[in-house]
């Protein structure tokens, strides 16, 4: 039975003190699973330096090394998700974009096969229920109304495939749309959305139970107007993304998030589109051009003004050391943002935690926050996000 040792091991459980518990334990694996973490160095375990923290799971993504997870070949979609997997992230969700609502019946068609077979953890549908005045990335010519008939045709191709959806709950049939996702066990996210303070509350109380990168492609914060912002930093019902690139959000800008909702309601995604991982350069996200210039993915628009931003090129790995680096949270507190926090809220219960019983999904860090190893289902990954012995 392999174990793995270090002197600083953050399981992931809750302490309800606001920190991550962080102490030298051992972690014993069997086959793909966790079944002890004990107190201590083990000496016959395998000793790793820095820090052991469950591996990273995120719930908001688009692709990577070249690929969109609506690319038809299902082949192309899991080199995508190998290259999230060697930067740490062991459970995802593949995100879609607004497209034609046949060829989004068809891409989720095709995603429910991954998820079935076990390499991605579920789809989230971002669109083409979405907001026109804050469509971001989004082709608004192919946004539309959450009719039942529409959100129907994507749960009968999904599935329980399908664990989330972005919706704006303003668009005529948006609360009744809520109600059909929540039914149907879909997690709905507030997002993508013009809807203000009296909108964000009636939408928990219909079933939303998370936000899409908060204050990103919504109403900001005003003294005099506050818009949804405020409710949804401090009510308990819901948890937040946060982007954390230090592109979509300043560092105080998240530091503050995060000292209004606590580290049990945040969830860092990265919002990661097909560029990730690759030179700049010009790329598609969904049916739009993007341009990539030092890291920074733009909407492709008429004239010298830059456009709308278009998701990131942003890695798990990246945003946990600009957690540490940056907004100055611990390694464990960022651990436990980039893992635990998402996988509670989106019912994983087999990962987001170093506890028995659990997948044995972990990274290791060094003290700067750095990602040095990674491990998936008891196994440990190469540098192309593949099992070691594993070709690609």
């Amino acid at each position: 039975m392999p174990a793995i040792a270090a002197h600083h091991v953050v399981t992931g459980v809750d302490t309800g003190l606001g920190r991550a518990h962080a102490q030298a334990a051992t972690v014993h694996v069997e086959g793909d699973r966790i079944v002890s973490v004990t107190p201590g160095i083990d000496p016959d375990a395998e000793f790793v330096e820095g820090w052991l923290v469950p591996g990273f799971v995120d719930v908001h993504g688009h692709g990577a090394a070249g690929h969109s997870y609506s690319d038809p070949d299902p082949e192309n979609v899991l080199t995508a998700v190998r290259y999230h997997r060697a930067h740490g992230t062991t459970s995802l969700f593949t995100s879609t974009v607004t497209e034609h609502l046949d060829d989004l019946v068809a891409q989720v068609a095709g995603l429910r096969r991954l998820v079935e077979a076990g390499e991605v953890d579920g789809i989230h549908l971002e669109g083409p229920f979405l907001s026109q005045a804050h469509k971001g990335a989004h082709d608004e010519t192919l946004l539309i109304d959450p009719t039942p008939e529409a959100v129907g045709r994507l749960l009968a191709a999904g599935g329980e495939a399908i664990a989330m959806v972005t919706l704006a709950p303003e668009l005529p049939g948006g609360m009744d749309a809520v109600k059909q996702f929540t039914k149907a066990g879909v997690a709905v996210a507030f997002g993508h959305t013009d809807g203000l303070g009296d909108q964000a509350r009636t939408s928990i109380e219909a079933g939303v139970t998370t936000v899409t990168h908060l204050f990103n492609a919504m109403t900001g914060i005003h003294h005099r107007k506050p818009g949804p912002i405020p409710w949804l930093l401090t009510d308990e019902r819901v948890s937040v993304e946060l982007i954390c690139d230090g592109i979509h959000l300043h560092a105080d800008t998240v530091r503050m998030a995060i000292e209004a909702a606590g580290i049990d309601r945040v969830l860092v995604v990265t919002d990661a589109m097909a560029a990730t991982g690759q030179a700049d350069g010009r790329y598609v996200l969904g049916s739009l051009q993007v341009d990539v210039l030092d890291g920074v993915a733009r909407i492709v628009v008429a004239g010298d003004a830059p456009g709308p931003i278009a998701g990131s090129t942003l890695t798990m790995d990246q945003a946990v050391t600009f957690l540490v680096d940056e907004v100055g949270v611990g390694i464990g507190e960022a651990a436990v943002m980039a893992s635990t926090s998402p996988a509670r809220w989106h019912h994983l219960d087999e990962v987001g935690e170093l506890s028995p019983g659990r997948l044995a999904n972990l990274c290791v860090l060094d003290d700067g926050a750095h990602l040095r190893r990674v491990m998936r289902r008891g196994r440990w990954l190469t540098a192309a996000g593949t099992t070691e012995g594993e070709q690609p």
